[in-house]
């Protein structure tokens, strides 16, 4: 199964997904007396908070409407008290849907420049790695590597982070907060999803997410695109123990699509010392790097 193709089709399940998971109460509504047979907002009740009218809305629900002004996107997104990042997002399936968004970027290179990959090496005993926009590690140093226990041992070009999180019997033990790494893991791709829908790389691993895990299958049917930040995160490792790093992530310049990821530690610190030990003990194999994927 792979991502819906039709841009109206994505607005209007994005707005279905944000409704029935909206409560009267977070929307301002007083409920009356009885049990309420719809989950979230009725339909109804978003146009009449977001000053359209019912018909209207259905249709631009279901898909037949793919044209709503921007005065309306930011009404929707008011009555439902989406944040920032979620408002966005709905700007951008409109635009889609209304075929005046600019065209869409090609393919991202799965190419990592040489100097960054002296970068990745430099960082040590830093655990760092670069991937694509649909988390395919592309690169990484030892301790990039060691740090999701198992990854390793697939072949290079399966080793995606979210396929690890949701398919690698390890991944459990090794975050301690599971079920927060899943969440905002399928909340960055639902994101992409959305404004990207036909892409390549994307809709060949959501496919396979949903085929093969429950859990992905129900995130992704709520179609959150926002998840939580994580300044540190913490790790249950089967060689060096539990160590809390920090971390951060950026964009890299002059390469659309990859990601540097990098985790830290204080000197001096039991986690500094395990992360050092993950450096030493890990493998180290220079010459593996991602194969380019065929499309």
């Amino acid at each position: 199964m792979a991502p819906e193709q039709h841009s109206g089709t994505e607005l209007g399940r994005f707005l279905r997904a944000r409704r029935t998971q909206t409560s009267p109460e977070q929307a301002g509504l007083a409920t009356g007396p009885g049990v309420r047979r719809t989950p979230g907002l009725r339909r109804e009740e978003l146009a009449t908070l977001s000053g359209v009218s019912i018909d209207y809305y259905a249709r631009l629900e279901r898909g037949k409407e793919t044209r709503p002004s921007p005065e309306v996107v930011d009404a929707l997104a008011r009555a439902l008290r989406l944040g920032d990042d979620e408002h966005q997002h709905l700007r951008e399936l409109a635009a889609r849907a209304a075929r005046y968004a600019p065209e869409p970027p090609p393919t991202p290179s799965r190419t990592v420049r040489p100097h960054i990959k002296q970068l990745l090496e430099t960082m040590r005993p830093h655990p760092a790695y670069v991937v694509s926009r649909s988390m395919d590690l592309l690169a990484w140093n030892p301790g990039g590597l060691a740090l999701y226990a198992g990854i390793g041992d697939w072949p290079v070009k399966q080793r995606n982070l979210a396929r690890y999180l949701f398919l690698h019997p390890a991944a459990r033990e090794v975050f301690t907060d599971w079920d927060n790494q899943i969440r905002g893991c399928v909340a960055r791709l639902r994101a992409l999803a959305g404004t990207d829908p036909d892409a390549p790389d994307l809709t060949t691993l959501v496919g396979e997410l949903l085929l093969k895990s429950p859990d992905f299958a129900g995130l992704w049917e709520r179609y959150d695109v926002t998840g939580r930040k994580y300044a540190t995160k913490t790790f249950h490792h089967p060689t060096v123990g539990d160590l809390t790093l920090g971390f951060q992530a950026m964009q890299l310049e002059g390469t659309p699509g990859q990601r540097l990821g990098v985790y830290i530690a204080e000197p001096g610190t039991p986690d500094y010392d395990a992360m050092l030990l993950l450096d030493l003990t890990a493998p180290h194999n220079p010459r593996e790097e991602a194969a380019p994927r065929r499309q």
